[in-house]
């Protein structure tokens, strides 16, 4: 990236830092919902035909042999990471993420909450467009580890239900919400809603904590290594604004980020 690409992208993320697009990240602790921020004007969503739903054609989950149930990294010894974003927030921040990664020839995982798609269902289909692997991170974003059976599972199948209609398919991949890992209990509900592996992840810059774009391409950075998968977050301006410099480093050590399912494939 150019000297004065580093300069349109910081001011682009000035702009959205000062128009509020924030929202909260997967932390267990004092995190609290935010409503879904507007479309952006100057991106509007693709011409839709009325009454008509428009059906993608979506991977559906596969099941990786001799892999664990709850998968938080792929090979070690293969020159790649995945970085995977939970879906929530301002649609100009997660355009601007996909937009910024496939500017330098990379694949993402999103995980969508399912009141984002309600919001903003454009999205599904920019995101699978881009090449990208989208998958389920409950209908609410809510605790889900401390939910009871019957909650847990209605958080895990609504959202699947969404994905199911706006794309053909329940999505690639289930991760919790407000945990790293699932609970047994969880894991079992993901895996009877269809999802032979529940993700998790072995790198967290805490980008939902907002501590500046330096901090989260340096924990980033500090902590990546093959075989890793890396837990960020749309909504976030330091997570724009520090995308670049990540993928710069990633492309110069020779690790391409790809989506989840190459990763472990």
């Amino acid at each position: 990236m150019t000297t004065t690409d580093r300069r349109t992208a910081l001011a682009a993320c000035a702009g959205l830092f000062a128009a509020g697009a924030l929202t909260t990240g997967c932390g267990t602790k004092g995190a609290t919902a935010h409503p879904a921020a507007r479309p952006s004007a100057s991106a509007p969503s693709p011409p839709r035909t009325p009454g008509v739903a428009t059906v993608l054609t979506a991977p559906a989950p596969r099941r990786f042999p001799g892999r664990p149930v709850q998968i938080a990294h792929g090979p070690r010894d293969r020159p790649r990471v995945a970085l995977t974003f939970h879906g929530q927030g301002d649609p100009t921040t997660a355009r601007a993420i996909l937009t910024e990664a496939e500017r330098h020839g990379a694949r993402v995982t999103v995980l969508a909450v399912g009141t984002w798609l309600d919001a903003h269902p454009e999205l599904a289909r920019r995101i699978l467009d881009g090449g990208h692997d989208l998958g389920n991170h409950t209908q609410h974003h809510l605790d889900v580890n401390a939910m009871t059976e019957a909650e847990a599972y209605a958080e895990i199948t609504d959202c699947a239900r969404r994905l199911k209609r706006l794309t053909g398919s329940v999505g690639t991949w289930f991760r919790p919400s407000r945990a790293a890992r699932a609970s047994p209990l969880v894991e079992r509900l993901a895996v009877r809603a269809g999802y032979p592996h529940v993700l998790s992840y072995d790198v967290d810059p805490l980008d939902f904590t907002s501590p500046g774009a330096p901090a989260v391409a340096r924990s980033v950075l500090g902590a990546v290594r093959g075989g890793s998968v890396v837990s960020l977050h749309f909504g976030y301006a330091d997570t724009v604004a520090a995308l670049p410099a990540v993928l710069e480093e990633l492309d110069r050590r020779g690790l391409r980020a790809v989506t989840t399912t190459e990763l472990i494939g």
